[in-house]
């Protein structure tokens, strides 16, 4: 059986001063404006399924228990908002363009966990399971995500992997959908293989001025 959790306090209070503040294209400057800066607040859209990653205060009722991870069709949810931070204190500046093969946190806004997985089935492909896990931000290790994209830094414009640092699967989706509560919603889970079912790219949100000039240089997606 699925169970609701508590949500946090700030996260609509964050979410609020978000939405006030959306624009189209966000608060880059020219320099770098295809860049996605950590700091930055925005929805991923897998590029094959067309959902948009989401999480919300309903718990999975098999597995870890944790918050559910799922993806939808509306681009308006106010619960597909993440945050991109570093994978340690300092290690991501705001305003600092994310590199390919730069690891990094996902933190859901309104709920203030973590992007996460862990060595559970997922409910519906008995795929890899992932949730969202921590308090305000804080979690451990397994919340971290290596971006996997072609270039030097992640453009807003490409498409890009996510690959768990800790156990090496692929943020996926592959179609499976929920029933009742989350009705629709598709499941989110980490394969072990790249391929379609796991490429994203940046959406809407607020994109923060980078604040260096980025170098040239490619890399392998």
């Amino acid at each position: 059986m699925w169970s609701a959790g508590r949500g946090g306090s700030a996260g609509p209070v964050l979410l609020g001063l978000l939405l006030a503040l959306l624009v189209p294209g966000g608060s880059a400057a020219k320099t770098g404006a295809g860049l996605v800066t950590c700091g930055s607040v925005l929805k991923l859209l897998n590029t094959h399924h067309r959902v948009r990653l989401h999480s919300h205060d309903i718990k999975y009722g098999s597995g870890s228990g944790q918050q559910s991870v799922t993806g939808v069709e509306a681009s308006d949810d106010a619960n597909s908002y993440w945050r991109i931070r570093g994978g340690s204190e300092g290690g991501c500046p705001r305003g600092s363009p994310v590199r390919c093969g730069q690891a990094v946190r996902l933190t859901h806004v309104l709920t203030g966990k973590n992007l996460h997985t862990h060595h559970f089935p997922s409910p519906l492909s008995n795929n890899q399971e992932v949730s969202a896990f921590g308090e305000d931000g804080e979690g451990d290790d397994l919340d971290l995500w290596t971006v996997r994209c072609s270039g030097q830094h992640w453009e807003r414009e490409a498409a890009v992997r996510f690959q768990h640092v800790g156990t090496s699967v692929f943020l996926s989706v592959t179609g499976e959908q929920y029933g009742s509560p989350i009705r629709g919603q598709h499941e989110v889970h980490g394969m072990h293989s790249a391929n379609t079912h796991n490429t994203w790219k940046a959406m809407e949100g607020i994109f923060i001025k980078p604040s260096v000039e980025p170098s040239a240089g490619h890399d392998e997606l």
